[in-house]
């Protein structure tokens, strides 16, 4: 596991967990500011992964697997 690998499977969970905030947001008729955060931190954490290793479609799964293997062993 790499620390790139680390910053590209957090910035996807970060950005994952924030679209329900996001859309609670929307439908209650409120400003989604923290959601919007939220969302750029996960992108600027996906950014540098990318900036620092190129990543394909096929490599994101395995990266999330080195990831959760690292911290299960």
């Amino acid at each position: 596991m790499s620390a790139q690998d680390l910053y590209l499977v957090l910035g996807i969970a970060i950005c994952a967990f924030s679209i329900p905030s996001f859309i609670g947001a929307l439908a209650d008729r409120r400003s989604p500011r923290v959601a919007l955060v939220v969302i750029v931190i996960g992108g600027a954490l996906i950014a540098l992964a990318l900036s620092q290793q190129s990543y394909t479609l096929e490599d994101v799964p395995e990266a999330f697997v080195r990831v959760v293997a690292y911290f299960v062993r």
